[in-house]
Order: C-alpha cells, then sequence, then structure tokens
C-alpha cells in the first residue's frame, strides 16, 4: 500500500509540474495576442475584450464543474481579487502595446520579491535577513533592466511593476480567502467580478465621451484573435490552479520563470524582438534572487 500511494504521490508531482510548464509555454502566446490587438485598440478595450472572454470560457466551467466550487463565487474576496487581477492586465497589456513582450515580463517577474516584502504586514510572515538581503538585489537588478528601456519607452516602462505590485497584492488575498474556499472558486469568482467591472467601466467611460472600438467595426482577424486570447487564458489558469492542487507551491516557483523563455521566443518570432545585454543581466538579477526567496522560503518552512 506504501508503495502503490509514493507511485501515485509521484504520479501526482510529475502532472503538477507537466501543467505548470504547458501553462507557462501558453502564456506568451496569449501576450502575443494582445500586443498585436494593441495595434487595434486600446490597453483599455483589449483587457476588457480578453477577460470577458475569459469569463465566458468559465461559464460552462463553473457549470460542469460546480461540485468542485467550495464558497460562494461572489465574494469580497473575488471583488477584490478580480479588481487586482484586472489591473495586472491593464498594466501588462498596456506595457506590451510599448515594449518587447520579454523585457516586460523580465520586470514582472519582481512580483515574488514585492510578495516577500508584503507578507509581512499583511500575513505576519517576517523576512530574515537574507531574503531581505535577495529582496534588495533582486530590485537592482530590475532598475538595470527599467533603466535604459526607460530613456527609450518612457513611464511606460513602470507599469510592468504597477502589474507585480497588484499580483503580489492578489497573491495575498487568495491566500487569506483559500481558507474557506476551493482555488478553482476563487480564480473563477475573480474572473467573472473582473468582467463585471471592466464592462461598467466600459461602457460608462463611453457614455462620458471616450472612443472605443467596437469588436463588430475592427478588422476580421480580432475576433478569432480573441476568442484565442481568451481561451488561452483560461487554460493557463485552469492548468496553474490543477498543478499548485498537486505540488507545493515552492516546487512549482521555479517554474514560472519558464515564461521569460516563452516570451523572448514569442517575441522574436513574431516581432523581431531581442533583450540587450543589460537586460539579460538585470534578468538573470532578478531571477537568481527570486529563485533564492524562494529557496529560503522553503528551508523556513521545513
Amino acid at each position: 500500500m506504501t508503495g502503490m500511494r509514493t507511485s501515485s504521490n509521484a504520479e501526482d508531482t510529475r502532472g503538477g509540474m507537466l501543467a505548470m510548464i504547458a501553462a507557462m509555454g501558453l502564456l506568451p502566446v496569449g501576450d502575443a495576442i494582445a500586443k498585436l490587438l494593441t495595434g487595434v485598440a486600446s490597453p483599455f478595450d483589449v483587457t476588457v475584450w480578453r477577460i470577458a472572454m475569459q469569463a465566458l470560457f468559465f461559464l460552462p466551467i463553473a457549470v460542469i464543474w460546480r461540485h468542485r466550487l467550495t464558497g460562494s463565487l461572489l465574494s469580497w474576496p473575488a471583488v477584490i481579487s478580480g479588481a487586482l487581477f484586472a489591473a495586472v492586465m491593464i498594466c501588462l497589456v498596456s506595457a506590451f502595446q510599448k515594449m518587447p513582450i520579454a523585457t516586460a515580463i523580465a520586470i514582472f517577474f519582481i512580483e515574488p520579491l514585492v510578495l516577500s516584502l508584503l507578507a509581512w504586514p499583511f500575513l505576519g510572515e517576517r523576512p530574515g535577513p537574507r531574503r531581505i538581503a535577495a529582496v534588495a538585489v533582486g530590485l537592482i537588478g530590475a532598475l538595470i533592466v527599467i533603466r535604459p528601456n526607460f530613456a527609450v519607452f518612457g513611464p511606460v516602462a513602470l507599469f510592468p511593476v504597477g502589474a507585480a505590485i497588484a499580483y503580489a497584492l492578489n497573491m495575498i488575498v487568495l491566500r487569506r480567502a483559500s481558507r474557506r474556499r476551493s482555488a478553482l472558486t476563487l480564480q473563477i469568482g475573480a474572473t467573472f467580478c473582473a468582467a463585471i467591472g471592466l464592462l461598467i467601466l466600459n461602457i460608462g467611460s463611453i457614455m462620458l465621451g471616450r472612443e472605443a472600438v467596437s469588436v463588430t467595426d475592427a478588422p476580421r482577424w480580432v475576433f478569432p484573435a480573441l476568442i484565442c486570447a481568451g481561451g488561452l487564458l483560461a487554460l493557463t489558469f485552469l492548468l496553474i490552479t490543477h498543478a499548485f492542487s498537486k505540488v507545493e507551491a515552492s516546487l512549482l516557483a521555479p517554474f514560472q520563470y519558464l515564461e521569460i523563455v516563452g516570451a523572448t521566443v514569442v517575441g522574436l518570432l513574431v516581432f523581431g524582438d531581442f533583450p540587450d545585454a543589460l537586460t539579460w543581466l538585470g534578468t538573470a538579477i532578478i531571477l537568481g534572487s527570486g529563485v533564492y526567496v524562494f529557496h529560503r522560503e522553503r528551508a523556513s518552512a521545513r
């Protein structure tokens, strides 16, 4: 019996890791589609379309998997998480419009470092001196990436920083809320809340005079692209949720950095973008600091 249980655990771990790898490979593809869409509409409009399409994909999933949903889909944690998720997407899509995807993602990966700092006041998880030092080194790496890009792209280079802060805050909300609700409930509920909130903002801004691009007036390729973008976003969320349900977060954390590899490949193939030497240097520092923070977190857990 023990051998069978060990084999089952090994299969769960392997399956969770494969799901995480697949998710990190799919995310840059969706980001590339979002970047293409910013040539037709504003980052806000693209975000509204993308999240609304993701919510449509989640509707049948919520019905089919309703027995897996623990707690209410619409709750205050879901509303807060949805608002933070929308902020993350608006910031990243705004960055993608002007910057290479790989560069924006490299800056965004200060998120684990930001989370390590925010976990102290919000979760009572006080970081030790080594972790604080790693965070400081990682932020220096971020400055190395941001500085030349700020000179080229202007304040838009700070959008991935805003996305990282919003994402870290969202992780804190999800950690606290997951004590009473399943991760799937929170993910689907947050998506619904984000979609509803963005649609209300979109309609309100149009009534106040903002010019917005209608999907019906956009080029023919836009709607199929939106279906792909929304479907990919929903699929990656499900893969990540599945991965974290099977494998410890500390084991999955390093796999998240595969997104930079995917973003570099997609950026080169689709847009001809390739990070320069300073970006690679800063990225290496950020990744090294992030891996060390996860190592210390795992050691503390032990």
